[in-house]
Formats: structure tokens, C-alpha cells, sequence
């Protein structure tokens, strides 16, 4: 797993790009129910970062019943699904994602927002 953790300078923190792609692999399957992941320490020291970060990251992951931290036996991807969130739910952290790509880019989120709507009215039909 940890090969295939990226982190980007795109201005997205770190904490949430290592969040979305464990819960990316753990969503695609190719993370199974009750594997262990690496530890904090190993994932802080593959990807260089400071371990305050993935704790955090793992920390979220756990509140969202994505995995399950074991006192002194690791983390784990949990045995059941986490709750399906709602649409808005999804649609509002997905909106922080790109607003925080678009902010380091240099990109004025009403003039995203606009761009959005836009292409919400070309692939519906209906105006925004």
C-alpha cells in the first residue's frame, strides 16, 4: 500500500490527500475488510512527512468508520461499510478538495463557482 501513496504540492493539505487515497483503496477493494495497514510510523517515514500528519489523517479515517485503530496492534480496515453518507455530505468534502486546489492555484473560488454552474447547465440542460 504504501507504494502507492502519492502526495502532491497542489495545496490540498497533506493530511486530506493521504485520508482520500486510503479511502479511495479501502472504497476500490484494494484495501479487504480487517487488513492491517502500515503503521503511522512507517507511512511518516516512506512519505517524509512529520507523524503528527498521518495521525491525523488515520484519526479521520477512524471517525468515519473507514478503519479501526487497536491499542498496541495497529490499524485496520473495518469489517463492516461506514455509514453512507449523503449526497450533500459528498458533495460538500468534495467542494473543500477542489476549493483548496483552486485557492493554490491562484483561481477566485467565485470564479470557479461559476465554471461549476456552467457545466452543470451544459451537461444538464437546466439553468443554474
Amino acid at each position: 500500500m504504501l507504494a502507492n501513496l502519492k502526495l502532491q504540492d497542489s495545496g490540498v493539505p497533506i493530511y486530506i490527500q493521504l485520508r482520500e487515497q486510503i479511502a479511495a483503496a479501502v472504497g476500490r477493494g484494494d484495501l479487504k475488510p480487517g487488513e492491517r495497514l502500515p503503521t503511522m510510523r512507517e507511512v511518516s517515514v516512506a512519505l517524509r512527512i512529520d507523524l503528527n500528519t498521518v495521525q491525523r489523517a488515520y484519526g479521520e479515517l477512524a471517525r468515519e468508520g473507514i478503519i479501526t485503530m487497536v491499542q498496541g496492534r495497529g490499524s485496520f480496515v473495518a469489517d463492516l461499510p461506514p455509514v453512507q453518507r449523503s449526497a450533500a455530505a459528498d458533495a460538500a468534502a468534495l467542494a473543500a478538495v477542489v476549493a483548496a486546489q483552486a485557492q493554490a492555484m491562484g483561481v477566485r473560488l467565485d470564479d470557479l463557482a461559476a465554471a461549476l454552474a456552467a457545466l452543470a447547465h451544459k451537461q444538464t440542460g437546466r439553468v443554474p
